[in-house]
């Protein structure tokens, strides 16, 4: 992606140099089973909180010293701040050509665990939206594990792609979508509430899409690839094969393989908003 030289966000919180705080001994299985209940978090950060907690009671802690950033370090957070720039300015034209407001979002960068106002959370959780601060939390050593473990080919565009689907759970919190969501949710069964949040999911992968189509300008020869492919590798499908062998459709939470390709390339296709109705179609 073309981003050296661009207008960078003010709207980023560097904390990758700050003590990571306590986080548990062996806590890499523990990060692939919360994956598997959340990969790319959703927007209820007090569920991976919770479920972080219950996992390690009892564990041996340990604190995890400050590290200086390096000049890598430095240049990705530079990257990540273009990206957050690229969605302020585009969901503020967006939002202004429907007669709203768009309120921008904080992405805060950490290591090793973080806490929030929906509760701590782990760098295993992977990236997420908090509704209570309206801040977008990533460890960015979460794509290492994304290509190595599950197959996604990498790159720049992988990153912002992911960026742009959490700041896709920040539009539905500003315009209702995700608090009419748990509403619906009540009362219904595992397998209807899990679908609700599956078309959540499905629309934050829109709302990634739109934000593509208006970014066109900067995108490189195979940047669509590699959304396409992190996509593809965090469909709940996918993750349930890779991880156990076998797929129940019922627990999926965020969509398969197949639905989140489709949806991100709706949205590129279309740069239509009105066209991300998700959960309409996946009654």
């Amino acid at each position: 992606m073309k981003w050296q030289g661009r207008r960078q966000s003010d709207n980023v919180e560097d904390r990758r140099g700050l003590s990571g705080g306590k986080v548990a001994v062996g806590g890499g299985v523990i990060g692939i089973i919360i994956l598997l209940l959340n990969v790319f978090g959703g927007e209820n950060g007090q569920t991976i909180g919770n479920v972080l907690e219950q996992m390690q009671g009892g564990q041996q802690t340990q604190t995890e010293a400050a590290a200086p950033l390096s000049k890598e370090d430095e240049e990705m957070g530079n990257f990540v701040r273009v990206i957050l720039a690229d969605n302020e300015d585009i969901w503020s034209k967006i939002f202004a050509e429907h007669g709203m407001k768009y309120k921008n979002p904080k992405l805060v960068l950490f290591r090793g665990s973080v806490n929030t106002a929906c509760g701590g959370a782990s760098s295993a959780s992977g990236p997420f939206y908090c509704p209570g601060d309206q801040k977008v939390y990533m460890d960015l050593g979460f794509f290492e594990e994304l290509k190595t473990k599950f197959g996604a080919k990498g790159g720049d565009f992988a990153i912002a792609y992911v960026i742009a689907h959490e700041i896709g759970h920040h539009i539905q919190t500003l315009l209702g979508t995700s608090a009419k969501m748990r509403e619906a949710q009540e009362g219904k069964s595992q397998a209807q509430a899990n679908k609700l949040s599956v078309a959540l999911e499905l629309q934050a992968d829109f709302y990634a899409g739109v934000w593509t189509h208006y970014n066109q300008e900067n995108l490189d020869t195979g940047d669509i690839e590699e959304a396409l492919s992190a996509a593809n590798a965090v469909g709940d499908d996918a993750i349930q094969s890779k991880m156990s062998g076998q797929v129940v459709p019922d627990s999926f939470t965020h969509g398969t393989s197949e639905q989140r390709m489709y949806w991100f390339k709706k949205g590129f296709k279309t740069g239509d908003i009105n066209q991300g109705n998700t959960f309409e179609e996946i009654r």
